[in-house]
C-alpha cells in the first residue's frame, strides 16, 4: 500500500508593523506616569486654597497642621507665559514657594527654541543659601538628552524603552512600569537600587477611579512592608476636595493618617 498526501496547509505570520518611535519626553517625567498612581503619604490635617488671579498667574495656600513634626505654611505662586505647546507645557514658567520659616523653593523654565529647554531651580533654608541647579535639554525626533549642572549631581543620563522607563546613574538604578487597564483601573510598579547605600527597593501602586461618585482611591504596598491608600472624594457643585488617608508601616510598626481639604 502506497503512502497517502494529503493537503497540507501553512500558516504565516504576518509581519509586525514597527512603529515610529516618538520623543520620550522630559527626563523629570520619565517616571511621572507611575508615580502619579501611588498615594501621597498623609498625617495630621491640610487645608489647600487654589486661586487663580489671571489666565497666567495662580497662587495657591496650604496650611498643614502635623501630628509628628512641625506645623507649616506654605505660599505658593505660579506664572505661566503665551506660548503653550500642549496643555501641560506653557513657556515661560516660574514657579516659587515659600514656607512659614522663610524657606524659598524657586523654578524658571524657559524654551530657548523649538527642540532646546532650560530650566533653573533655586533653594534656601532660611536665610542660608542651599543648592542650585541649571538643566538644559534637547529633544530629536525619538529622543532627549539632558545635561545637569549643580549639587549635587553634576551629569544625569537616561535611557528609554517603550512602556517601561529606566535611567542609570553612577549611584545606581530606577525603573517604572505604568498600564492603564481602563478607564477605572490604573497600575504601576517600580524599582529602585542604590548601589551606595546598597539598598533595593520595590513598590507597588494602583488607582481606581470612580467617576460616577465623583471619587478617587490610591494604594501602595512596598519591599519595607509598608502599606497605605488615600481616598479623594469631591463634593459638588462646591469647588472642594475633601482627602482620606492611612499608612501603616509594618517594619517599624509605625501609623500615620490625616486628611485634606482642597479648594478651588
Amino acid at each position: 500500500m502506497g503512502n497517502v498526501l494529503g493537503p497540507v496547509l501553512v500558516l504565516h505570520r504576518p509581519l509586525r508593523r514597527e512603529e515610529p518611535l516618538t520623543n520620550p519626553g522630559s527626563f523629570d517625567e520619565l517616571h511621572r506616569k507611575c508615580k502619579e498612581v501611588f498615594p501621597q503619604q498623609m498625617e495630621g490635617v491640610k487645608l489647600i486654597i487654589n486661586k487663580a488671579l489671571s489666565s497666567h498667574f495662580q497662587v495657591t495656600h496650604t496650611i498643614h497642621m502635623s501630628t509628628v513634626g512641625q506645623s507649616s505654611y506654605h505660599f505658593n505662586t505660579t506664572y505661566m507665559g503665551d506660548r503653550q505647546l500642549s496643555p501641560t507645557e506653557t513657556f515661560p514658567m516660574l514657579v516659587g514657594d515659600i514656607d512659614s520659616c522663610g524657606s524659598l523653593n524657586a523654578q524658571v523654565l524657559h524654551l530657548v527654541a523649538e527642540r532646546i529647554r532650560t530650566k533653573a531651580v533655586f533653594q534656601t533654608q532660611q536665610a542660608r543659601f542651599v543648592t542650585w541647579q541649571f538643566d538644559g535639554e534637547l529633544r530629536g525626533d525619538d529622543y532627549t538628552a539632558t545635561l545637569t549642572l549643580g549639587n549635587p549631581d553634576v551629569l544625569s543620563q537616561s535611557a528609554l524603552k517603550w512602556v517601561a522607563t529606566l535611567n542609570i546613574g553612577y549611584g545606581g538604578a530606577h525603573a517604572s512600569y505604568y498600564h492603564r487597564a481602563n478607564e477605572q483601573v490604573q497600575v504601576g510598579v517600580e524599582l529602585e537600587a542604590n548601589t551606595r547605600l546598597q539598598d533595593t527597593t520595590f513598590a507597588f501602586g494602583y488607582q481606581l477611579n470612580l467617576s460616577q461618585a465623583n471619587m478617587v482611591f490610591r494604594g501602595l504596598l512596598d519591599s519595607n512592608w509598608c502599606v497605605g491608600g488615600v481616598l479623594e472624594k469631591k463634593l459638588p457643585p462646591l469647588p472642594v476636595t475633601l482627602a482620606l488617608g492611612a499608612f501603616l508601616n509594618h517594619w517599624k510598626n509605625r501609623f500615620h493618617c490625616g486628611f485634606s481639604i482642597i479648594v478651588g
